[in-house]
């Protein structure tokens, strides 16, 4: 499969040059296989990196430990693994059958391209003038195409699509067959640095990227973002904030997250994605001061660069501790409520119907309630058997729950019967709370909410 952009890779790494080929054919026709085809070319080149420095492979070889894997890390500049990571992202939805749309594709195309320029100069000796221009794909309908000679294109496709299989399975067996020499911790800098060169020389729009990483977070998490960069009455961008230490008293913020009534929920502060997330924590949380004096509402605090996102809920006095994704419109809402609807854990006593006047159980349930206070997020019990684990368990619930200190509780367990025990326990002692018994005998009991 001939490609448009790819073609330079060709001569040494052909089973890459056809994956963009196939990403490119199907640009405008099915969003999905080309994130997949596109996921599939980063994973053979993130093999080819580790097969190249003889880098130590993690204990389970899928892209993202790949990915994340120290010495990897250290080997392969930041905004090149950010663009990884987001084909990746893109790439697991399309396979998990998400929609996707065309846009999507096209971005990630380029990305693509970004990448596969990067590793051509950076591991193939290439120069950056022997990269092409990037062109988009044409609109041309492949369906067209198939209408016209159906059985012939479907045949061609077909055909080229198990050339692809049989070549990738041979780049396998020659990669489990190498033996490359390890690389001493010089060797690998001295190619970090060249990679930084190489994406420096490139010019790779990081801002762009980095905007592209926060936007589909935001998006995923249930966000009105305009694509665009725009404004929406959600999420505003580039937002004009007063009270800032600067000579015009005046700053901007790269994301504000706003409620139905217009007031904060949350400021957003990117950094680069070459520099870590905490640059950002000291500018966001100015922004927050600013916005706060503006509003009367305290907006929570989220600094990112794209890929790494911190949170730092300073008005309840919780230290930042990093995240995985942005919080919803409704998890925020909740947050800030919090504030005025929270009542001290010490002015509330366990329900003695539920552990009874087993001391033991509420000293536990005390010391943890003692830990929450203390601005701690997690605790640990040890119990033995037959000691009342689950009322203990029920007991803090039932506590967090009138204190408003938690809105969800997950009770897990390894065996049926325990889980049918604990299901009567809870409905026994809390039986005004909504309650959901999971199971994963059928997909749609694994898809119930948890409450």
């Amino acid at each position: 499969m001939g490609s448009i952009n790819f073609e330079m890779l060709r001569a040494q790494w052909p089973e890459l040059a056809s994956l963009g080929g196939f990403a490119e054919h199907y640009a405008h026709t099915d969003a999905s296989s080309v994130l997949i085809k596109l996921r599939t070319l980063c994973e053979n080149l993130v093999e080819g990196i580790y097969q190249t420095h003889a880098l130590a492979l993690p204990c389970q070889r899928n892209l993202f430990d790949l990915l994340t894997e120290a010495s990897f890390r250290k080997t392969v500049p930041k905004v090149v693994q950010d663009k990884l990571h987001q084909i990746r992202l893109d790439g697991n939805k399309a396979a998990h059958g998400q929609q996707t749309q065309s846009e999507t594709a096209l971005g990630s195309l380029r990305d693509a391209w970004d990448i596969a320029c990067w590793y051509f100069i950076t591991y193939g000796g290439g120069r950056p003038e022997e990269c092409p221009y990037y062109q988009e794909p044409p609109a041309e309908d492949t369906r067209i195409t198939l209408k016209k000679e159906k059985k012939t294109a479907l045949e061609k496709l077909a055909a080229q699509e198990a050339q692809l299989q049989e070549l990738l399975q041979q780049v396998e067996r020659l990669r489990a067959q190498a033996k490359a020499a390890g690389k001493t911790e010089a060797e690998l800098q001295a190619f970090k640095t060249a990679g930084q060169a190489v994406a420096d020389i490139l010019k790779f729009d990081e801002a762009a990227t980095r905007k592209r990483l926060i936007d589909r977070q935001l998006l995923e998490a249930g966000w009105h973002v305009d694509p665009h960069g725009g404004n929406t009455a959600e999420v505003g961008q580039e937002v004009d904030v007063a009270h800032q230490p600067t000579e015009t008293g005046a700053g901007r913020a790269d994301y504000v997250l706003w409620n139905d009534a217009g007031k904060p929920l949350a400021v957003i502060e990117a950094k680069k994605t070459a520099v870590s997330s905490d640059k950002g924590r000291t500018q966001a949380r100015i922004y927050a001061d600013g916005l706060e004096k503006a509003s009367d509402q305290r907006p929570v605090i989220f600094y990112t660069n794209g890929f790494d996102i911190h949170i730092w809920d300073d008005a309840q006095g919780y230290p930042p501790r990093r995240l995985f994704g942005f919080y919803s419109k409704d998890s925020l809402e909740y947050l800030v409520r919090q504030r005025q609807i929270k009542q001290p854990l010490a002015d509330v006593e366990p329900k003695k119907e539920i552990i009874g006047n087993r001391l033991y159980q509420i000293q536990a349930i005390q010391s943890v309630c003692e830990r929450f206070t203390a601005r701690q997020r997690k605790a640990l019990i040890v119990q033995a058997t037959g000691t009342g684990k689950t009322r203990v368990a029920a007991a803090l619930a039932d506590v967090l729950s009138r204190t408003n200190w938690g809105q969800r509780f997950l009770f897990l367990c390894d065996r049926l019967e325990l889980r049918k025990q604990a299901k009567n326990a809870f409905s026994d002692f809390m039986s005004a709370a909504p309650l959901t018994y999971v199971t994963a005998r059928t997909a749609q009991d694994r898809n119930k909410r948890i409450y």
